[in-house]
């Protein structure tokens, strides 16, 4: 409304709430702020020294100068008071310009310093086209340095709520009525300049929720189009909760393996990638060939999974039709009647509040399966301290059953640095071994989260026996083992003897949670 009255000249009398002035006063000056600091990038891309090696890679990724100009790409100076300086030219306030997330207080002091230093720089817009945050790509190929710096969130920038591109694609997106989602900026510009302009990707997060209500403005359908790698199917498969609550039409890409959107569009041509998204399969079909990949379906125990797992998502779409259509096609992969999997299915749909409860208890759920496959807040904070320094490394050892973390990725990254100990040779030389690389976007991810872990010694040991993140993470694995009691018990065909053995290990399990943090030589769990 205010925009509509500014273009037309109309003043606007409105009543404001306590606060509501200075709240948009600040608004407009962060606005203001980033607004400038994209040109004075953009100028520093498009001429002179500082510029050389982000227009060298721009060349070598093969982004075009009508690109460039197209997303506003610029270059952060090699320096550590170049925005500093800046500010100080144009006598912004220091609290301002931290709270526009363009430069970092040191510690203990009160000298600043740049956010942003010798990077690629990404402006990130909203849906109205006004700068609101920045993604900064190194460009000097330090070991040491995480590959992206992001903007903290602000009071104009939350990272859940936009979506890169989206000023550029949005009347494409109403002309189509569908959106392809893919996950990085390089692979955006890619498809937009490609041709496929009805494109969108989450700014450094899961696609949420905000996500998708903002996106059904625009569509009734979207196109997952995530890297052909593990953690981008991951992606993919995290993606459903969210888009099956906002009602969309939902269908999966595959993007040939090794290729990513961008690259795939370099070798095969934009033609080549329209016809992909065409051809992209329904969610739920993709899903099935996923689980099968992930769980062997001529074992029981690998039906089980993939009968559970499918259950559960058709479960959350509320669609007799279409949880009918999907039995019977996995009736039909596993080799069953389809009357014997319609049956299977009922079974598995829970009463809300129950599905609620037990979703921690179904060792072979969605949940389990692929969102484990992203680290828990607590997982991530751990693996920040672990991967940053070896002050902790220890104690860790000596303290925590790696077991009790639900994430495998997370699993496994904490065993093998447990395991290297003080000859961890840095996060940097760890990925650059070819079996870790996997791990490549996941830890470039956790090193280049720049907000503050609170008190990050007692995340590792824990200030009191009470608030350590071990600990967190043992009663969390030992609620997890009560709700699969619990789960047990509840089953119609439970036997008399079983039961009772359940309830005292039940009874065992709650003495062990209420008992501090031990050495795993004297732990029980």
């Amino acid at each position: 409304m205010r925009r509509l009255a500014e273009r037309a000249r109309i003043p606007l009398e409105t009543e404001l709430q306590p606060g509501a002035a200075d709240t948009r006063h600040l608004k407009d000056r962060l606005f203001q702020i980033h607004e400038q600091i994209t040109q004075r990038w953009q100028a520093a891309l498009a001429a002179g020294e500082a510029g050389q090696m982000a227009r060298d890679y721009l060349a070598r990724r093969g982004v075009s100068a009508e690109a460039v100009q197209l997303f506003r790409l610029g270059c952060a100076p090699e320096a550590w008071d170049d925005t500093v300086n800046w500010a100080k030219g144009k006598h912004y306030e220091w609290p301002l310009m931290e709270q526009a997330g363009l430069v970092v207080r040191k510690e203990g002091s009160d000298h600043y310093y740049d956010r942003f230093r010798g990077r690629l720089i990404f402006p990130i817009c909203d849906e109205q086209g006004r700068v609101v945050a920045f993604s900064g790509r190194i460009l000097t190929g330090d070991e040491k340095t995480a590959k992206y710096v992001n903007s903290p969130e602000t009071p104009i920038f939350t990272k859940g709520k936009v979506m890169f591109g989206l000023d550029k694609s949005k009347r494409a997106l109403l002309d189509t009525h569908q959106a392809v989602i893919c996950e990085g900026q390089l692979d955006l510009i890619a498809c937009f300049m490609a041709g496929v302009k009805n494109v969108v990707a989450p700014q450094g997060t899961a696609l949420t929720s905000d996500h998708t209500r903002l996106l059904k403005r625009y569509v009734e359908e979207v196109v997952l189009c995530f890297d052909s790698d593990n953690a981008g199917q991951n992606a993919a498969v995290r993606s459903l909760d969210s888009l099956l609550a906002s009602g969309l039409a939902i269908r999966v890409a595959m993007v040939p393996a090794p290729h990513d959107p961008d690259s795939f569009i370099k070798e095969s041509g934009g033609g080549a990638f329209a016809q992909l998204i065409e051809n992209a399969r329904g969610f739920f079909d993709y899903y099935l060939d996923r689980l099968c990949a992930l769980h062997d379906p001529a074992t029981d125990r690998g039906r089980r999974a993939i009968v559970q797992a499918m259950a559960e998502a058709l479960h959350k779409t509320g669609s007799e039709v279409l949880r009918d259509t999907h039995a019977q096609k996995t009736a039909l992969r596993l080799n069953v009647a389809a009357e014997a999997m319609r049956q299977e299915f009922k079974k598995t749909a829970r009463p809300p509040a129950v599905e609620a409860e037990e979703s921690t208890a179904s060792i072979e759920s969605i949940e389990s399966i692929e969102q484990a496959a992203r680290p828990t807040q607590h997982e991530w904070w751990l693996l920040r301290v672990l991967l940053e320094n070896n002050d902790q490394v220890d104690w860790v050892a000596a303290h925590l059953d790696v077991a009790w973390l639900p994430s495998p990725d997370a699993r496994e990254i904490v065993a093998q640095r447990l395991r290297l100990g003080h000859d961890w040779p840095g996060a940097a030389a760890w990925l650059g071994q070819p079996e870790n690389s996997r791990w490549q976007s996941l830890v470039s991810e956790i090193l280049a989260d720049s907000r503050p872990i609170p008190d990050a010694a007692a995340l590792a040991q824990g200030s009191s026996t009470r608030d350590g993140i071990v600990k967190i993470l043992r009663d969390k694995e030992i609620e997890r083992r009560l709700a699969e009691c619990n789960r047990k018990l509840a089953a119609p065909d439970a036997h008399e003897a079983a039961s009772g053995g359940l309830l005292e290990e039940m009874q065992r399990l709650r003495q062990l949670k209420k008992q501090p943090l031990a050495a795993k030589s004297d732990q029980d769990c």
